[in-house]
């Protein structure tokens, strides 16, 4: 960390992490509620709760404005998980054909 702190690169690195970070949860996304459903946003929720935590308890701000990122992406991605079901429905996204009907009973009332 002494090495970023002395050639201030610790806002490109923090840049480039927090940029990694985001990248990641658009796949994580789709693959969960691809495989899970929506029922996944708990998987995300508890990230968020432990990376929130951690993010108080570590010493460093690299590390805890890293560990707060992680923590906001996994929030925003328990929203994206619903708007990723409704981007199914519409046809943008392929619908894992062993789930199909099988948790959609929401669905056919919203129909």
């Amino acid at each position: 960390m002494e090495f970023l702190q002395e050639y201030n690169l610790t806002g490109l690195a923090l840049g480039a992490c927090s940029f990694l970070i985001i990248g990641l949860f658009h796949p994580l996304v789709v693959k969960g509620e691809y495989y899970f459903g929506v029922r996944c946003w708990w998987a995300f929720l508890l990230l968020a709760i432990v990376s929130g935590t951690a993010s108080l308890l570590v010493d460093g701000v690299f590390w805890q404005t890293l560990l707060g990122v992680l923590a906001f992406s996994s929030l925003w991605s328990i929203l994206e998980v619903f708007e990723q079901r409704d981007r199914v429905r519409k046809g943008w996204f392929p619908a894992n054909p062993r789930r199909v009907g099988k948790n959609d009973k929401n669905a056919e009332r919203q129909a």
